[in-house]
């Protein structure tokens, strides 16, 4: 009854005129910065920080929350119609809502987002309501060992289901790991791969990744096409909305990407990016149509939109109750608090409940508003699909310049995001996935860090992370994901071409 009565209360506080507007302005700012990459809700709550003093703190977050949220499906919008995931956990949404919108589904891949978003973030939401500090002490039990297993299974995911060649996706991973591990060694302050340019010292920024090899490389993919065969996109076949078979291929995806969402954004290290390639692998894996994933699988779209709204309400636990942010956005929400003098940590509901369950409350508005706000869009959305190519492409490349530039204020990174360009468009033309690329370019950094994190803790010991028995069993998960598919091709007599 505790939790009702601060729920209720919090809800008393929500649902004041001005903390009402507030959270409109913020999912309404957050879904339009979600559709330019490069921007995101990190820079904008960042960009927006110094001129909210003249609110309150429950207001001022309030606002931010509502921004995150936003940017999230704002991120999806573009992911589908355009090939360009505003926000790198975007990307996994790329695969299938892209092709959909292709072939004229893409206002049902935009409806099955924003249906998902709000079922996961719901649902999600209800259970931080309830579950919130119990879920936070499960998170401290994770070590580094247990942490560095989890992202190896996103990568043997990941790379075993995304492209038809295994061999191909583990190339892109190391890529990718290699990416990621450019800039000064946080352990020895050696630098990596940065071949004496003082600009790579702090690492490659990953919108400039993202942005490269999504926005520039399929405008580059677009403008060959144009020349030698033009790619045929369908604006809109049948209705716009969702048809029957459609909904009863997403709602068990809405549900199985919140159950992956919410565990794994709550853990210390978790994210929003781990759930939602997580998400995409398991549809794939329980899909009886798996020959349509990568050409137009709603459930390519449902699962991973869920996990990732799921994943938000997630990051909010180690957050409110840590103090530990699990992402760029988080981390600026955290110095949000702190700018305000609020410390989060495990006093945090005794402390400020007003501003705590004022918080959890605004998302159960913020949801709502979005589902409201986004729908009718569907709509106005897709006509994108309506302009011509010719005119398309130049203006992707315009707002991906401008999307580079913002991120690193440097004309440096808008040539960074050139190179990654013209990579995600040699990736494209010969085959190779660029989602575990960008997965290892992420995680990278973190697979790195809890991995000499585990060896510190054990002196050294190799064998902490079969003699713990939550490592143990994730990476004999992974080790089977990675050579379960192979053995049960052979044993039914299927050979799959490795060059495939």
């Amino acid at each position: 009854m505790d939790v009702l009565s601060n729920l209720a209360e919090g809800f008393s506080t929500a649902l004041l005129l001005r903390n009402v507007l507030l959270a409109l302005l913020g999912v309404t700012i957050g879904t339009l910065v979600g559709v330019l990459p490069g921007l995101g809700p990190a820079t904008t709550v960042a960009l927006l920080l110094p001129l909210t003093f003249v609110f309150d703190p429950v207001g001022a977050l309030v606002m931010f929350a509502g921004i995150y949220y936003g940017g999230m499906y704002g991120g999806s919008t573009t992911a589908i119609l355009l090939n360009v995931p505003g926000e790198s956990a975007s990307v996994p949404t790329t695969l299938d809502g892209y092709p959909m919108a292709k072939k004229g589904r893409g206002g049902a891949a935009l409806a099955t987002a924003a249906i998902g978003s709000f079922v996961a973030g719901t649902i999600s939401t209800v259970a931080i309501t309830f579950l919130g500090p119990a879920m936070a002490e499960v998170g401290k039990m994770i070590q580094p060992a247990e942490y560095f297993a989890i992202m190896v299974l996103a990568f043997v995911t990941v790379t075993s289901l995304v492209g038809n060649s295994v061999v191909r996706g583990l190339a892109s991973l190391f890529l990718g790991l290699a990416i990621g591990l450019v800039g000064i060694d946080s352990l020895t302050g050696q630098a990596r791969y940065t071949f004496e340019l003082p600009r790579l010292y702090g690492g490659i920024d990953l919108i400039i990744v993202a942005v490269g090899l999504f926005a520039i490389g399929e405008a580059l993919y677009s403008a060959g096409r144009l020349r030698h065969r033009p790619e045929e996109i369908v604006p809109v076949r049948g209705r716009v909305w969702m048809n029957r078979e459609e909904w009863s291929r997403s709602w068990r995806p809405w549900l199985r990407g919140t159950a992956i969402g919410l565990p794994i954004g709550s853990l210390p290290a978790g994210g929003a990016e781990i759930p939602t390639f997580l998400s995409y692998a398991v549809e794939r894996r329980l899909s009886k149509r798996k020959e349509e994933f990568g050409k137009g699988a709603i459930e390519g779209v449902a699962g991973p939109e869920a996990a990732n709204n799921a994943a938000f309400s997630g990051v909010l636990v180690p957050l409110l109750t840590l103090g530990i942010p699990t992402s760029a956005t988080a981390a600026v929400l955290l110095m949000a608090f702190q700018v305000y003098n609020v410390q989060p940590g495990p006093t945090l509901f005794d402390d400020q409940p007003v501003l705590v369950w004022t918080l959890i409350a605004s998302l159960y508005i913020g949801n709502v508003m979005l589902l409201v706000l986004n729908l009718p869009l569907v709509r106005l959305w897709v006509r994108l699909l309506s302009v011509p190519r010719e005119l398309l492409v130049p203006a992707i490349l315009v707002v991906a310049a401008l999307g580079a530039y913002a991120a690193t204020q440097s004309v440096f990174g808008m040539a960074l995001g050139l190179v990654f360009g013209a990579l995600g468009f040699w990736l494209r033309r010969t085959g190779y996935p660029i989602g575990p690329l960008v997965l290892g370019a992420i995680l990278g950094p973190l697979l790195e860090t809890h991995f000499r994190q585990a060896l510190a803790f054990s002196e050294g010991d190799w064998t902490v992370f079969a003699t713990r028995p939550i490592s143990a069993a994730i990476l004999v998960a992974a080790a089977l994901m990675l050579v379960l598919p192979a053995v049960l091709r052979r044993r039914a007599g299927i050979t799959v071409p490795v060059a495939e």
